[in-house]
């Protein structure tokens, strides 16, 4: 049994090495998600109804609580670019990560409304499987098996300290 599990856990960990990385980099990258770390500015240019309110052109372009600065004449400034009143021509300045590092992103954050969610449950699956094997790879009466056992502790208690503080 224990060979067994060796070599599944072994295989798995093999295939799994493209998708742990991209996890491990987009898990990274996200913790830096409410900075400008790696982002890239683009500015957009979309037409919407004129003579919206704050609220309304906020709901259009999907700036949460979007408050106007200042107003000259038709033109209103706020944060992230500026409203033509008369016209509805909206410029914005947006800061994204570069494509690849999005898609990444993207793909770490995917829920059920999105094709990919089966590609995080069968990663999640995976690692769970790797957790569970890991203690199947070396017989219970061995020194490895007992250290093991005190590294897992200790982990577990490491992620119960992190959780709650």
């Amino acid at each position: 049994m224990s060979e067994k599990m060796r070599t599944y856990h072994r295989y798995l960990g093999y295939f799994l090495t493209g998708i742990m990385t991209m996890y491990a980099i987009s898990g990274i990258i996200m913790i830096f998600r409410d900075t400008d770390f790696l982002k890239q500015e683009k500015v957009m240019e979309r037409q919407v109804k004129p003579n919206l309110t704050a609220d309304e052109l906020g709901r259009e372009i999907r700036v949460r609580e979007l408050k106007f600065q200042s107003e000259e004449g038709d033109v209103a400034t706020f944060r992230q670019g500026t409203y033509n009143k008369s016209t509805g021509a909206v410029t914005i300045k947006v800061k994204e990560l570069p494509y690849v590092l999005e898609k990444m992103t993207k793909l770490h954050k995917a829920d059920t409304k999105q094709p990919l969610f089966f590609l995080n449950i069968f990663f999640g699956l995976s690692l769970l499987f790797f957790v569970i094997s890991a203690f199947y790879m070396y017989l219970p009466a061995t020194s490895i098996f007992k250290k093991g056992l005190y590294f897992a502790g200790a982990g577990l208690l490491f992620a119960l300290i992190l959780i709650f503080i």
